[in-house]
């Protein structure tokens, strides 16, 4: 069996039950760092000392075969430096291995630096997307931001300290200087920080220097202003595409801001 194991995002105390029994209990330990689940293991004054083996984005290719084989037979821990193991950390491969041998996975599930955020920001939560790092060279973190731009939903991003001042500015660029921000720092630990504002206000912040851990919270795109004419040619394409009608004055509506019931009544009137 595969087990993914949530582990503290700073503070030790976060650590669950289910987590500390799964440490005392654990023979074998896939960890993206051993040093660091050595030095949680210490934290949590846990004395087992089950055998750890390195599973980081360096080898997991070459590694996920062999330990996937090996869970046919031993209950194998997973552990990321922090959070949960396969988000923006090593483990998909192995848990994709192991779901192709028919291989039992399961999770316990703990902190989580993306939901935290979230629930943080003073964004909305009813509907928010992930999008990890951004690409480090400038011109393709550029890229990637434009092609976010009309993203409607709240979007998440890991960012480093080093790199969180151009990345800002770059948002103010593509998502223009006044969309709403949250730069979440040290979640968790002694020094948590959490900064709102327009992303270039948050640019200007950022570039006088911000150490620990980051993560970025964004506003999605107001939805467009959109004439009833155009909504209900969109409605008329996705049924000519072979969408419900119901499902199409929904999702037009959902884009568009306009009431699904007015759509679909002009929609019908206009058969």
């Amino acid at each position: 069996m595969i087990i993914l194991a949530a582990t503290p995002i700073g503070n030790l105390g976060d650590a669950s039950r289910r987590l500390v029994e799964a440490l005392e209990n654990a023979t074998l330990i896939a960890a993206e760092d051993t040093r660091t689940t050595h030095r949680l293991l210490l934290g949590l004054g846990i004395v087992n000392r089950p055998r750890l083996v390195a599973l980081h984005d360096h080898n997991e290719k070459t590694k996920a075969a062999e330990l996937a084989e090996l869970a046919e037979t031993e209950d194998i821990l997973v552990l990321s430096d922090a959070g949960m193991p396969t988000v923006s950390d090593p483990g998909y491969g192995l848990v994709a291995a192991a779901a192709e041998r028919g291989v039992t996975v399961t999770a316990i599930p703990g902190p989580s630096a993306v939901v935290t955020a979230l629930a943080v920001s003073g964004l909305p939560t009813d509907r928010f997307t992930f999008e990890g790092f951004l690409p480090r060279k400038p011109g393709e973190r550029r890229t990637a931001l434009r092609g976010l731009a009309s993203e409607p939903r709240t979007m998440v991003f890991f960012e480093s300290p080093s790199r969180l001042a151009a990345t800002l500015g770059d948002m103010a660029g593509a998502f223009g200087p006044a969309r709403r921000a949250a730069v979440c720092r040290e979640l968790t630990k002694l020094y948590e920080e959490v900064r709102r504002g327009g992303v270039a206000e948050l640019a200007e912040w950022a570039a006088e220097g911000v150490k620990g851990e980051i993560v970025v919270v964004v506003s999605g795109a107001a939805p467009r202003e959109v004439s009833a004419d155009d909504a209900l040619a969109q409605v008329q394409a996705l049924v000519a595409s072979g969408v419900r009608l119901k499902e199409a004055c929904a999702e037009v509506a959902s884009a568009t801001g306009l009431r699904s019931r007015d759509l679909y009544q002009a929609a019908l009137a206009a058969r």
